[in-house]
């Protein structure tokens, strides 16, 4: 969240950003409820100011003019009345306010790309070549059902659309990914953390994935508890309203977690397969460093390097694109998304995203640290998607087919899958 005087600044520039990020904002609005809310709470304190002095007055008359006292009571039985009613109005206004607030967008990087959406995202580099396969190839769900891992019928019968069961070999690269990821943050040094996946509704504004991101999380009814679509969520909030210890450097934290989205308004979208599902599993690494430009800079590219790293040991091939500031959420300053080629889209599709967000959700969340000269400050927040899985599924399954129906293993995973090199084609005739 930026300070109200940042934002009367720079008034101009923050709309047009919130133009851009499509978000339904009037900065004149908030600068004029700024105003009225300044105003209320000056009138509030005058009659305050002005009742005290009464009351000691009223003190001293009753004993010298208890006629002119009880005058003196009814002038402060009529401010209460007058404070009663700015008091109401004060709680309208700073609701007001605070809803206005709450959806001001970040500022965004100098070399963020102009765009309206992830169709102006800006190509950065290409890694790796796409497979030209000499055969009929298949997609990852008729792969899955071949070879028994995958189930989504069952999974619609069970729970709905956007379900779907795991079995076998599936579930052990669904897990093979996820511990692979893991240990490869393990390895930079990141700390581990089992975190809670239902949180506060707190928790979620204090990240920014409210109120703007509220018809994408699902809630737990008549309670205030909310599944969260990302362990960025209680990362974060693990050090809220607290004054954090960079002394040794940027604080680095990894969780494995399931992760929950409704979706809305992705209706008709990714209906077939796991691209666009309601619960997966995500490896998330998150950091927290001092509010320097050129730190969190260089993190980003760290932590993008870092998923980036995963997708050679996967042996995918994948490109990095710049983010748009149309297809940037409030929180983000720069980010970048990391798509991997999947054949049955015939297309890259988004598996990875980086974003550094300044010192905006820190702000939110009050995490400061001191300066070496002792000074408070909000510290930058960055995050990456690791791995999200079941989604990364799909271009492992899909490149790494063989023409006679089999799956070819990574050889970063084989640890991972008691030592298989290759899921065998089941007996089937091919066409």
């Amino acid at each position: 969240m930026l300070d109200i005087q940042y934002i009367r600044q720079h008034a101009d520039t923050l709309q047009e950003i919130a133009n851009k990020k499509h978000i339904a904002l009037s900065i004149a609005e908030l600068v004029q409820q700024h105003q009225v809310r300044s105003q209320n709470l000056q009138e509030i304190e005058q009659l305050r100011q002005q009742r005290n002095v009464l009351t000691r007055q009223i003190s001293e008359q009753i004993h010298t003019s208890p006629a002119t006292a009880e005058e003196t009571k009814q002038q402060v039985r009529n401010i209460n009345l007058q404070l009663n009613t700015l008091e109401q109005q004060a709680e309208q206004i700073l609701e007001k306010y605070n809803a206005l607030m709450a959806i001001v967008p970040n500022i965004v990087s100098p070399d963020t790309p102009e765009g309206q959406s992830d169709a102006d995202n800006v190509l950065l580099r290409q890694i790796g070549t796409p497979p030209a396969f000499d055969f009929a190839a298949r997609d990852h769900i008729e792969l899955g059902e071949l070879h028994g891992m995958i189930d989504t019928a069952r999974g619609v019968k069970v729970s709905g659309s956007r379900h779907y069961y795991l079995k076998g070999n599936g579930v052990l690269l669904h897990r093979a990914v996820q511990q692979l990821a893991f240990d490869l943050l393990l390895g930079k040094g990141y700390t581990p953390l089992e975190v809670p996946m239902m949180v506060r509704g707190a928790a979620m504004y204090h990240t920014a994935f409210f109120p703007l991101g509220i018809d994408q999380t699902f809630r737990i009814d008549q309670e205030d508890r909310w599944l969260t679509g990302t362990s960025e969520v209680a990362l974060v909030s693990y050090y809220q309203n607290e004054v954090i210890d960079l002394a040794e450097g940027p604080i680095r934290l990894a969780a494995a977690s399931q992760s929950f989205r409704s979706e809305v308004g992705s209706a008709g979208r990714d209906v077939r397969g796991l691209y666009r599902v309601h619960q997966f599993a995500k490896v998330e690494q998150v950091v927290l460093c001092e509010a320097d430009p050129e730190v969190s800079e260089h993190i980003l590219q760290e932590i993008t390097g870092n998923a980036e790293e995963l997708l050679h040991l996967l042996e995918l091939p994948y490109q990095v694109v710049a983010v748009c500031i149309g297809d940037m959420s409030q929180k983000t300053y720069k980010q970048y998304d990391i798509e991997t080629w999947m054949p049955g889209r015939e297309a890259y599709g988004e598996t990875h995203s980086s974003s550094n967000l300044h010192d905006f959700q820190a702000r939110r969340a009050n995490i400061r640290y001191r300066t070496e000269n002792g000074e408070l400050r909000f510290c930058h927040t960055l995050n990456n998607t690791a791995v999200a899985s079941p989604r990364i599924l799909i271009p492992l399954l899909e490149n790494h087919q063989q023409e006679d129906g089999s799956i070819y293993i990574p050889a970063a995973l084989r640890p991972y899958m008691n030592g298989m090199e290759l899921l065998a084609a089941p007996s089937v005739t091919f066409n």
